[in-house]
């Protein structure tokens, strides 16, 4: 198994390429699977849960072809597939398939649109909370579908096709958001989804929907208006810039200290989390190429974050800003309200030297002078970044195990840092 070793201590200097967002990408990827026309996708980042997904989308019938992969010097993959769903020749995603990825399940609903039926396996993925797909169901049965869960499976049929309804998320979803979007696009009449995620990644689907000839309004506000076509033909769409990676590289920079642009970062997708870093201590401006990050000479400065629904301050960045705050000057406090168990990183912080308390969804973080290399073990995608962050300002060697979480959502990471100075190697055993 791959573990990756860190050698603290070097600030980070030069051009962080930004690769395109596997939250955005995944959706989209899904997408192809409510029209026999062929979905494009440009800027497709090279991840284990986009492969796993393709790997998924094969089982349903959908073929693939991968062009304008493209090597560049800075390491970073630019990669265009064609996805075209002419056949589905499955409408079952079983449990080996979905229990290794959580956003597999959202098949469900361009299943359920376009073939009257799926039967898909309740989800796995990281270990971060229940995470219920109440929401989905609920949604779907709105929308008319019969749904039945029987021996792990949700069992969902729409022989008559999905009718168009009004629907209130009772919390923000941004998964069921993706799913009754996709299938309303395909139901008859007009459906109205109050209380909807405004995440960017829903943004970047209603747009690639409206593409391929949806009529979807409202997408990035709490009211998304679908009104319901026959059919969706193909289109090209981008994949957008992945804001949880540009604020994790900017939070690197503003633990290390140093000077490095985000190349394709676009700051109007993390507004609040780059506020938030510069009242730690980070310098942030926009430039031509992307977002530049500097650390000022007066150290990280202790800050309060509550994480929150977009547009506020998100929760896929609260493992890496807890490791930032591991050595702010004073004491600052972080609190999970979209996830009840993501605070599995505190203990292996705690290894490097962390002084963190716990009291039941805030973590307190009293910031200390010196962080110390250890081993440490990776229990979840954004966790283990946030080791990361934390061993670049460790004093000696951090080894960081179980690094296939970092796989899942972060494309070439060690690459990335090595070429701005940090001292970072993959072991293979």
């Amino acid at each position: 198994m791959d573990r990756i070793k860190i050698v603290g201590g070097n600030k980070l200097n030069g051009v962080i390429p930004i690769s395109g967002a596997k939250n955005a990408a995944l959706p989209l990827m899904i997408a192809s699977l409510l029209t026999d026309d062929t979905l494009t996708l440009e800027n497709v980042p090279h991840l284990a849960d986009v492969e796993q997904l393709i790997r998924i989308l094969g089982n349903h019938g959908v073929d693939y072809s991968v062009n304008g992969r493209r090597e560049r010097q800075d390491g970073a993959y630019s990669r265009t597939i064609h996805f075209t769903a002419r056949n589905i020749v499955d409408t079952t995603a079983p449990y080996e398939l979905v229990s290794r990825m959580r956003a597999s399940f959202w098949v469900i609903g361009p299943l359920l649109a376009r073939m009257g039926v799926a039967t898909v396996s309740l989800p796995g993925g990281c270990a971060i909370g229940t995470r219920p797909v109440d929401l989905f169901i609920d949604g779907l049965r709105v929308l008319g579908a019969d749904i039945e869960i029987e021996n792990g499976y949700v069992k969902a049929s729409a022989k008559g096709g999905l009718v168009g309804n009004r629907y209130t998320f009772p919390k923000i979803s941004v998964g069921a958001t993706h799913v009754l979007m996709m299938a309303a696009t395909l139901a008859k009449g007009e459906t109205i989804l109050e209380n909807a995620a405004q995440e960017p990644e829903v943004v970047n689907l209603a747009d690639c929907l409206n593409a391929m000839g949806a009529r979807v309004r409202g997408a990035g506000t709490p009211t998304i208006t679908i009104e319901g076509v026959t059919s969706l033909s193909g289109a090209r769409v981008r994949v957008i810039p992945d804001r949880i990676e540009t604020g994790t590289y900017a939070m690197a920079v503003a633990m290390t200290g140093g000077d490095v642009i985000l190349e394709g970062a676009d700051g109007n997708l993390l507004s609040a989390a780059l506020v938030t870093l510069g009242q730690a201590g980070a310098e942030i401006s926009e430039t031509n190429s992307g977002l530049r990050v500097v650390r000022n000479g007066h150290g990280i400065m202790p800050v309060d974050v509550t994480t929150q629904p977009f547009p506020g301050f998100p929760t896929d960045l609260q493992a890496q800003f807890m490791g930032l705050m591991t050595k702010a000057k004073g004491t600052s406090h972080i609190t999970e309200t979209i996830f009840e168990n993501r605070f599995m990183h505190v203990q292996e912080l705690a290894r490097l030297g962390a002084r963190i308390s716990l009291s039941g969804q805030t973590a307190k973080i009293e910031g200390v002078e010196r962080l110390k290399g250890a081993p440490v073990m990776a229990t979840d995608l954004r966790a283990s970044v946030s080791l990361v962050i934390a061993g670049l300002a460790a004093e000696g060697e951090t080894t960081v195990n179980r690094v296939y979480h970092l796989d899942r959502g972060f494309e070439r990471l060690e690459e990335k840092l090595t070429r701005c100075g940090a001292v970072v190697e993959r072991i293979s055993d």
